[in-house]
């Protein structure tokens, strides 16, 4: 899986990259979204197979912390990007002739700065929540990666405030962006109804539909995996640690044949690629 999610969005982004009739915002987002895909799969996936591979490692607390951060600073820029491709999606399809006016270079630049200044703001407080617990006997981290409540949980003091900061800045970032997610999507769908055409009103469902599924396993298995770590006491660890690996490894691999080879003009590239004599 962590090959294909690196090979598939490794080709989003050099035909995104190398192909100039598709720099515009529907393909710059989906390269954004291609390359927070390999950053959030090569964060954690090399850690965990030498794991597999060598046993239990150990981790300085500085290496974990750096881990740490940049594990949920790309799964909210991650949920950014979903974001502004839905209102991509949605301008085109509910508001097209103002499509060009609205969705501009300069706005885009605006949306990849403004997506990091997020990821740092939000996960920078927890950071230094960590920094004020004491870790007095194990320091054993039953899981696979660094994650914020796995290591609050090894502390001798309370805990509590890691757990209320982590939950209230999921619930107002992640949570707020599937909120939108959910309206871009369903005023586009309302659209769609009044197409006349039958095989255009098709195919936007299909597009729709697959897109739909992807954002619904990204944020599903999220919020799961976020929510039985803080009240789940009676799941099993294994199960805990599977979550939180899959939503951090499938919408990684899916993604890149979702957005990718469902878009037309990328799709083609590709395959214009492949057929190039040798």
């Amino acid at each position: 899986m962590y090959l294909l999610a690196v090979i598939g969005n490794g080709l989003v982004m050099t035909m995104v990259i190398c192909d100039r009739s598709l720099h515009e915002p529907m393909y710059l987002f989906l390269a954004m979204l291609a390359l927070n895909d390999v950053l959030l799969c090569t964060v954690t996936v090399p850690k965990m197979l030498l794991i597999f591979w060598q046993g239990p490692s150990i981790s300085t607390f500085p290496a974990c912390l750096t881990q740490m951060f940049f594990v949920h600073a790309l799964f909210l820029s991650e949920s950014a990007v979903l974001l502004a491709m839905a209102f991509d999606r949605y301008v085109a399809i509910c508001a097209p002739l103002h499509y060009a006016t609205l969705l501009t270079g300069s706005l885009i630049s605006k949306v990849a700065l403004a997506l990091v200044a997020r990821s740092v703001t939000v996960v920078t407080p927890g950071i230094l929540l960590i920094l004020r617990l004491h870790f007095c006997q194990n320091n054993v981290i039953h899981h696979t990666y660094c994650e914020n409540m796995g290591i609050a949980k090894l502390a001798c003091n309370s805990n509590v405030p890691n757990s209320i900061y982590g939950l209230t800045a999921a619930l107002l970032t992640t949570g707020l962006d599937f909120i939108l997610i959910s309206l871009s999507y369903w005023l586009i769908l309302r659209t769609v109804f009044q197409l006349p055409s039958r095989e255009a009103r098709t195919k936007a469902f299909g597009t729709c539909g697959v897109h739909t599924c992807v954002i619904l396993i990204f944020y599903t298995l999220a919020f799961f995996s976020f929510f039985t770590h803080r009240f789940g006491h009676h799941v099993p660890k294994h199960v805990l640690i599977l979550l939180a690996n899959l939503y951090l490894l499938v919408p990684p691999t899916m993604n890149p044949i979702v957005y990718g080879v469902k878009t037309k003009e990328i799709r083609m590239r590709v395959l214009g690629l492949c057929a190039q004599p040798k």
